[in-house]
């Protein structure tokens, strides 16, 4: 039994003809040979004596779900109705070239993402040949065409890069600084006056496990004469000459009758005679 396409292969992208006598069209790769190794030149006569080959464009990338894949492939009767959801393989250099008098081959296409099974290889051989582990499609200009098919794969999102900042806020050891190469940790963006704080200080002691203390992204510093004690305790005797006074002592003390504003209001204006 045949295991199927191997972890790196990848399915069709498609498939189309090419004049033998030139190169195939770009991203495909043309089937020369048969599995017997005779010739295989589609479409060769007296009047056209070059012929065509079938040419095949694997998938380049898994990244994107909509890229499409073959996903089954047929042969039928020239003058007959493609398929539901079949298109006719054709060359893309001259869309009129016959490749038989009698048959054309058409393929189906599908989003990677919404496929299930999809081609990933063809091969031609004679009439009476049997390619194992393949499929038989049909027969058509005097071969046999052969298809495998497998499951498709998933897409595979293209990993995003990580910027230098978040590269910043990594939990790997390898990527952080050593801390006997650097014992003193400049803070360059809060300004020329904070780069002499040494980590040490205490504003800065309360740092997380990514390295950042409580004063980043604050704007300025303070200066080392109130920084340092009074974030102890407080000392009450700092205090020792406030008076606490109560409410009836403080309407007292600034108690106001407004005896002045009154006795002017109270005035009446002289009359006009």
């Amino acid at each position: 039994m045949d295991a199927g396409p191997g972890p790196d292969a990848m399915p069709l992208a498609g498939l189309a003809w090419s004049s033998a006598s030139g190169p195939p069209p770009r991203g495909f790769s043309a089937i020369s040979c048969t599995v017997e190794g005779t010739p295989a030149s589609f479409g060769k006569s007296f009047a056209q004596k070059s012929g065509y080959f079938l040419c095949l464009s694997p998938l380049s990338s898994l990244e994107n779900p909509q890229d499409s894949v073959v996903v089954d492939i047929q042969v039928v009767a020239d003058k007959s109705a493609l398929p539901p959801g079949f298109s006719p393989v054709c060359d893309p250099l001259d869309a009129k070239a016959s490749m038989s008098k009698k048959k054309r081959m058409c393929m189906k296409l599908a989003p990677l993402g919404a496929a299930d099974t999809a081609v990933f290889d063809i091969r031609l051989s004679g009439k009476a040949k049997t390619v194992p582990g393949y499929l038989r499609v049909g027969d058509m200009g005097g071969f046999a065409i052969w298809c495998k098919k497998a499951k498709a794969p998933r897409p595979v999102p293209k990993p995003r890069a990580l910027s230098r900042d978040l590269r910043g806020l990594s939990l790997d050891s390898s990527s952080q600084p050593s801390k006997s190469g650097f014992p003193e940790r400049t803070l360059s963006r809060l300004g020329s006056r904070a780069s002499t704080l040494r980590r040490s200080d205490s504003i800065y002691e309360a740092s997380s496990l990514y390295g950042i203390s409580a004063m980043d992204g604050v704007p300025f510093t303070l200066h080392p004469r109130f920084e340092g004690k009074s974030c102890g305790p407080l000392a009450l005797s700092t205090f020792g000459d406030l008076t606490i006074k109560s409410l009836a002592d403080i309407e007292e003390e600034y108690n106001y009758g407004f005896v002045v504003e009154k006795t002017a209001a109270a005035r009446l204006p002289p009359s006009i005679s």
